[in-house]
């Protein structure tokens, strides 16, 4: 029943990682889940205090690093507030109106919009914006992918 149980707990931790890539999966919730899951089926006793509060900074640090990701590449193309609200509309609605696409499109074409809200006229400004958001989306999964990692393997250091 062991191999069953740690089927399951790694299922939650794949899943999470496809949460990277398809952000409407909360990574960090499938993640926690492993843990708590192997608590349940195993023993929280490996599972110290101190455990769970590198777990809750890194959650912490999870959130930070997404908005910040995001924020940075569309500021750093020279996107205002408006495409930052275009995108994560974008990224959040995009993967349902264009299935796979939709994921990378969803946030393009969100802060493109969001940035002629703004700019009226300004076509040019308004696509390197959505260029920023795409930035955004690749350089945050890459970063919370990382501190994915590295919560799991601080986990299997614990247990």
């Amino acid at each position: 029943m062991e191999v069953v149980y740690w089927i399951i707990i790694i299922a939650l931790f794949v899943i999470s990682f496809i949460g990277l890539v398809y952000p409407i999966i909360p990574s960090v919730l499938f993640l926690v889940g492993g843990f708590l899951l192997y608590g349940v089926l195993f023993s929280f006793e490996e599972l110290t205090f101190l455990f769970w509060v590198i777990t809750f900074l890194f959650v912490i640090l999870l959130f930070v690093a997404d908005y910040f990701a995001n924020l940075l590449g569309v500021k750093k193309f020279g996107g205002s507030n408006a495409s930052i609200w275009g995108s994560t509309i974008g990224l959040l609605v995009g993967p349902f109106i264009i299935p796979v696409a939709g994921i990378i499109l969803g946030p393009f074409l969100g802060a493109i919009l969001g940035e002629l809200l703004v700019k009226r006229n300004d076509m040019k400004a308004s696509i390197k914006a959505g260029f920023g958001s795409v930035v955004g989306l690749f350089s945050s999964a890459l970063v919370k992918g990382i501190i994915q990692a590295v919560m799991i393997i601080i986990f299997f250091i614990f247990i």
